[in-house]
């Protein structure tokens, strides 16, 4: 069986969406370093998965990549490190959407800056998905206004809180958006996907080590692997996900990015089913709107 860009970025698609799931799932509200915890089960599995890859490779990787490499790292990192710390405070279904438009913003910068090219019918799909996943946004977000109403007349004043939270996903939209593009020029001109998937991987690594010290030693907080068996699943669908993103975005990074952003719909199907998260008729209507897209992108590759 051949795989082609369109297989790659649905199996990411549906890895990260999971990930998405489990990392909620294993997010404590009340524990400040929730986001590090996550943040060092990924680094703890990609640094696993890189030893894979050189292995494949022979051991024959220069080690200057990691630094060569460090701005995409670094905006990957970052914002999921920003992302992971807002689920303390939102749904995964009011997060995820938002913070998937950044696919979108990454499409339409390597359309604009790299002069990439897509066909009208593609141009159609992306445009589906584009504007599917932005009423999608806005629909979660006037849910979780609402819900911020509901609180507030009962006198939770966790509610200007979690209207701020949004913030977080579309802080994380935007520089995962500008990373993913970054990523794309490298791999177009300086790396090959091995390489950037290793370079990438053994960076996390470095912060996992690094934010397991902070946690451990410094704050002197408990860590047990036996307490983080969600943290443990999301890591490994977060990076089966990154393995198969990579040859996906090098193939037809235009429209394999807008594509994997639609993991939230996963995210958002499986919020329902799993964590019993509750989606409106509105929801549902976009959602298959953004499926439709998908389909058209994948049936007339």
């Amino acid at each position: 069986m051949e795989f082609t860009w369109f297989s790659f970025a649905i199996i990411a698609t549906f890895c990260w969406g999971l990930s998405d799931v489990f990392f909620k799932k294993g997010t404590d509200p009340n524990d400040r370093y929730s986001h590090l915890r996550i943040l060092i089960m990924i680094g703890l599995a990609m640094g696993i998965q890189a030893l894979f890859e050189l292995q494949k490779l022979n051991w024959q990787y220069d080690i200057k990549n990691i630094i060569s490499y460090f701005p995409v790292s670094f905006l990957y990192i970052l914002s999921m490190a920003i992302d992971f710390f807002g689920y303390r405070y939102l749904l995964i279904s009011v997060g995820s959407p938002v913070a998937s438009t950044s696919g979108a913003i990454a499409g339409i910068l390597s359309f604009k800056v790299l002069g990439k090219t897509m066909s009208p019918l593609q141009f159609f799909a992306v445009s589906l998905i584009t504007i599917g996943l932005i009423v999608l946004a806005i629909l979660e977000r006037r849910e979780a206004e609402k819900e911020g109403i509901e609180d507030l007349q009962k006198g939770n004043k966790n509610y200007k809180l979690g209207a701020k939270a949004l913030l977080f996903p579309i802080a994380y939209s935007v520089i995962d958006g500008v990373g993913t593009f970054l990523d794309d020029v490298y791999l177009s001109k300086y790396f090959t996907p091995e390489e950037a998937l290793i370079s990438f991987e053994l960076t996390f690594f470095i912060v996992a080590i690094i934010s397991l010290f902070y946690i451990i030693v410094i704050k002197k907080q408990r860590y047990k692997l036996i307490e983080e068996k969600y943290n443990i699943y999301g890591g490994l669908f977060e990076t089966a996900g990154q393995f198969f993103y990579v040859y996906a975005l090098n193939s037809n990074s235009v429209v394999a990015a807008p594509l994997m952003s639609v993991d939230s719909i996963v995210a958002v199907i499986f919020g329902r089913i799993y964590l019993k998260e509750k989606l409106t008729k509105e929801q549902y209507l976009t959602i298959i709107m953004i499926c439709i897209g998908v389909f058209i992108l994948g049936f007339f590759e």
